[in-house]
């Protein structure tokens, strides 16, 4: 028998691969979902933390300095439609609302001036994450 509800698939911390727009092809982790929409956007839309660039290939041969320039991550942080995105079986335990801020999440979208400050933040946990080689296939770009 079908339930009458459809399982909520988008949860907080799911990993979602971006479908359309500049970061199209990128890996991505719900943060917050937003099913009614808001009063600025009035569809369903989730607010997604994702990897725009990777880290690089590093080899036993290299050095420190370089080991950590190529172990460098450049977030994004985007409230995209629900239609634009594609849920992944996995999901990423890193906690983000801490670092975005309750007043950030609830907006839905970050402001232009706290966009470079929340980027700092989530940078700095996603590299310490994959220094710890916790979840490196979230670290890796896409093959297709």
């Amino acid at each position: 028998l079908p339930s009458a509800m459809p399982q909520k698939i988008l949860k907080s911390g799911k990993v979602v691969i971006v479908l359309q727009g500049r970061f199209a092809g990128h890996k991505g982790v719900v943060v917050e979902t937003y099913d009614a929409g808001t009063d600025k956007r009035k569809y369903g839309h989730a607010l997604v933390v994702g990897i725009d660039r990777y880290p690089l290939a590093v080899s036993r041969a290299m050095g420190r300095r370089r080991i950590a320039k190529r172990s460098r991550v450049k977030p994004f942080v985007k409230a995209v439609n629900y239609k634009h995105l594609m849920p992944t079986r996995y999901s990423l335990d890193v906690k983000l609302n801490d670092v975005l801020g309750e007043d950030t999440v609830k907006v839905g979208a970050i402001e232009k001036g706290k966009r470079s400050v929340v980027r700092k933040a989530i940078k700095s946990r996603l590299e310490e994450r994959y220094v710890a080689g916790k979840n490196k296939w979230f670290f890796t770009k896409l093959r297709f």
